[in-house]
């Protein structure tokens, strides 16, 4: 799908087969809209009134396409409030249009988004958000459908966005664009099934970046056993897949720029090993690498628009099976930073894998930022559901930012406490950590409360709990998809605006 910005009126542009006529609440029309009802002499403010219309955020009308406008089908597009037009509404928006329309394919969509500035957004912001929603919404995985219905099948071809600045516009969604492609990744990869999608697949997927300029690195079994990485081994010594652990580096700033690094958890299929799951909705844990996906996403939007700051990627990929081989609760494994763990249930597998993951992009990049995110806890959905992701933090600051960065990117995360009466709980009596705390509560706390004890001492750390977001969350305009690719906005908005010098998303710059 071809996105392109015009500032041409309607009158002077070409004839397209499909519009699409943005429209405020209480049915007020922007100036062209209301030079579109003028020449038809009142026919969309009367079709609009017969329609039941009124302009409520999210609504559409077809309109009987009045003689004279030289286009094929006209729909107007409800904004809601003036006051409340922000850029994520932009972002709906573009996407909700686009998915109502690509079912009839047309060759050619027209957005006649002029004269939208509303003090909050510039007209360039508002067109590019549009944009970047039309693209996230289209996206599809139909890879492994043979036979699809006419309608499935349908698209737009291309996408015309009027608007007041079309420079400005197409400036800011040129990254937008990289973004979005990096969303898309994401989401392929968390869509891929656990036959296709295994722990050397992924990492291969992981390399292509290297033809991007990221300084891409793969250790296998081998080399992980002599770093002694036996926390993420041993949730993968059940399978016959052989686990690995991939760094990406990109290197966009200078030799003094901070350097942030992402952990992410790549369990690329969750049975639970010996503790295994229950059969109902175990397929959804082909999913449980979603904290990988989007590491891989991120690194890939940053490389792709030439990101100017340093970061590195670090994945840990592994498939939890029970076989004779297999982890057993009892066990007790030596990790890389030399702390001991004590196994009680193998479906805390997770945890494992980031300890060693952590300690290695620690003791190798050696960053002065650590941020890891997996979809880690059930009973981080328990007390969040599916709107916003857990957070937590050793850095009051840090924490701040990331939560400005949801609000701001739209993918929100809550910040969850932590504390030494929660790290009481996961102290073994018989080596130095236990994977598990001592029962039903505080699972999402407990679980970061042990992530913590693999981070150096002065490191400013964040933990984002994403398994309520990364998969099966409920869809949206701008996410039809299965596997959402979730963090890969909310981080690259955190690093853009923190980190990146003279860095302008959306034409503003944060503190």
């Amino acid at each position: 799908m071809r996105i392109a910005f015009d500032a041409k009126t309607w009158e002077s542009g070409k004839a397209a087969e499909t519009a699409a006529l943005p429209v405020w609440e209480k049915n007020q029309l922007t100036p062209t809209g209301r030079a579109l009802d003028k020449k038809t002499k009142g026919a969309i403010t009367r079709a609009m009134k017969a329609a039941g219309f009124t302009g409520a955020r999210g609504s559409f009308a077809d309109i009987l396409v009045p003689e004279g406008l030289g286009i094929g089908r006209l729909i107007c597009a409800g904004l809601g409030k003036k006051k409340d037009f922000t850029s994520r509404r932009a972002e709906k928006m573009g996407g909700a249009i686009v998915r109502r329309l690509a079912p009839s394919s047309p060759k050619k969509l027209v957005i006649l988004l002029k004269e939208l500035e509303t003090g909050k957004e510039s007209a360039a912001s508002a067109a590019a958000h549009l944009a970047l929603g039309a693209r996230l919404g289209s996206y599809r995985f139909d890879a492994y459908r043979t036979k699809l219905k006419p309608k499935e099948k349908g698209k737009v071809g291309e996408i015309v966005i009027m608007s007041d600045d079309p420079a400005g516009a197409k400036r800011l969604f040129a990254d937008m664009e990289r973004i979005a492609e990096g969303v898309a990744l994401a989401r392929d990869l968390v869509n891929e099934p656990p036959n296709i999608l295994y722990p050397e697949a992924f990492a291969k997927r992981a390399q292509e970046l290297a033809k991007k300029g990221v300084a891409v690195k793969t250790l296998n079994e081998a080399q992980m056993k002599k770093l002694n990485m036996n926390a993420l081994l041993g949730v993968g010594q059940g399978s016959v897949r052989e686990s690995r652990l991939v760094s990406m580096h990109w290197k966009g700033g200078g030799e003094k720029d901070p350097a942030i690094a992402i952990v992410g958890k790549g369990v690329c299929f969750d049975t639970g090993g010996i503790s295994i799951k229950p059969a109902g909705g175990m397929g959804d844990m082909k999913g449980d690498m979603g904290g990988a996906a989007c590491v891989v996403g991120l690194i890939h939007a940053l490389a792709a628009r030439k990101a100017r700051l340093n970061v590195i990627g670090v994945i840990g990929l592994v498939e939890n099976m029970p076989g004779g081989n297999a982890q057993r609760p009892g066990d007790i494994v030596r990790s890389m930073s030399g702390k001991t763990i004590e196994i009680l249930n193998t479906d805390a597998e997770g945890r494992l894998v980031l300890a060693d993951a952590l300690a290695y992009a620690q003791k190798t990049f050696k960053p002065d930022i650590l941020i890891d995110l997996a979809t880690l806890t059930g009973a981080i959905l328990v007390a969040l559901g599916q709107d916003r992701a857990g957070l937590f933090s050793n850095d009051d600051k840090l924490a701040a930012q990331l939560h400005q960065a949801g609000e701001e990117s739209g993918e929100k995360v809550w910040r969850l406490p932590l504390g030494r009466a929660y790290d009481k709980m996961i102290d073994s009596k018989v080596a130095d950590v236990k994977n598990i705390g001592g029962g039903r509560y505080a699972g999402s706390i407990t679980a970061a409360q042990f992530l913590q004890r693999f981070v150096g001492k002065g490191m400013r750390w964040a933990h984002l709990d994403i398994a309520g977001t990364a998969f099966a969350s409920p869809q949206s305009p701008i996410n039809p998809s299965w596997g959402s690719g979730f963090g890969v906005r909310l981080l690259h908005r955190f690093l853009q605006t923190r980190f990146e010098k003279n860095a302008a998303p959306d034409g503003k710059r944060t503190s």
